[in-house]
């Protein structure tokens, strides 16, 4: 719209005044003789009619800078580097995690500056810290949805790089803060996770999840349609729906980011007994803000700036008197209030 305006404005406010150049210097040339008065009449004629057309014509104008919009957009998706992945390979021995002086960038702008972690096979490390700090990005880099501009992220040793997509992607089940669904059924979005799963084996994961009973309070039950982006569905709703689907999947390591973000407590606690369910013998990575909530984590890793300020288990990091207590301190007393 900023782009079209200046010729739109141009068009519905000029062009219909062509009256006012028009008669004055159509008269002019009449009166010296050089122009007819039929042939003027003719002129002004064609000159109020000519408008409607080239008005019609401007108030296209904004569609046609929305096509180039979309395509540029498209353009800088097919344009840009592909991960370079091998076509074969061996599936990890385990599945510890390790990043090695990471460092990543989002265009010019550096957002992580050297983090170096340590998540053992089967273990449930938390990342907290304050928003912008970097948090998600580590836990899309784990899940290899970008690679780190330098350093390195291994699982069981070896270089996620090195390590073909498919058989990574079937290590770990990833639930965002922003899980998108898609605009089929509430049981082909959970059957997502396993395509080859079976209608009985999509109903259990749903139970176990917690969401079996909204499922069936909808209108068609599982084959009621969620809407572009699920939208006919809650946010929390969403969240549920794609915590079944990372149950079904039964993935190694699974990566929780803020899977509570968008619940109420009293759903909080049906997902917080789901997501044990989920992660139980797997290598559990959490992004929460609500820091009750993984205070048995077996390591937390505090973030800042994208950095790692801190880690520890909950009582180290208590004791540590850093950036951790202030936060610890902050979400009791907001617990407290409410």
């Amino acid at each position: 719209m900023r782009a079209s305006i200046i010729p739109f404005t141009f068009a519905m406010v000029i062009m219909p005044a062509t009256m006012v150049s028009v008669l004055p210097i159509g008269g002019l040339l009449v009166r010296s003789g050089s122009l007819s008065s039929q042939d003027f009449v003719t002129v002004i004629i064609l000159s109020v009619g000519v408008i409607t057309p080239i008005i019609t014509l401007m108030s296209y104008s904004d569609d046609i800078r929305t096509m180039g919009t979309i395509v540029n957009e498209v353009r800088s998706v097919l344009d840009a580097p592909e991960m370079e992945r091998p076509a074969e390979g061996e599936a990890p021995k385990d599945c510890s995690i390790r990043l090695n002086d990471v460092h990543f960038s989002y265009k010019d702008k550096e957002v992580l500056h050297g983090i170096t972690m340590d998540i053992p096979a089967g273990s449930y490390t938390a990342l907290v810290g304050p928003s912008g700090s970097g948090k998600s990005t580590i836990a899309r880099l784990i899940a290899s949805l970008w690679d780190a501009d330098s350093g390195s992220v291994t699982l069981g040793g070896t270089d996620i790089r090195k390590i073909p997509q498919e058989i990574y992607s079937d290590q770990i089940a990833f639930v965002s803060q922003d899980n998108y669904l898609f605009n089929m059924s509430v049981r082909e979005n959970i059957r997502l996770g396993k395509p080859s799963a079976s209608d009985e084996e999509v109903e259990k994961a749903a139970r176990e999840s917690g969401c079996h009973d909204f499922i069936m309070s909808l209108e068609n039950g599982y084959d009621t349609m969620v809407g572009s982006s699920g939208g006919h569905l809650s946010g929390g709703e969403r969240q549920r729906i794609s915590i079944a689907r990372a149950m079904l999947k039964a993935a190694p390591v699974v990566i929780l980011d803020e899977a509570t973000a968008y619940t109420d407590p009293e759903n909080e606690a049906v997902i917080q007994r789901s997501v044990s369910k989920l992660t139980q013998g797997k290598t559990l990575i959490v992004i929460a803000h609500r820091l009750s909530t993984i205070t048995g984590a077996n390591k937390i890793y505090v973030i800042k700036d994208g950095q790692v300020e801190d880690s520890g288990t909950h009582e180290e990091l208590l004791e540590h008197h850093g950036l951790y207590e202030t936060m610890w301190n902050l979400h009791m007393e907001v617990k407290d209030n409410g």
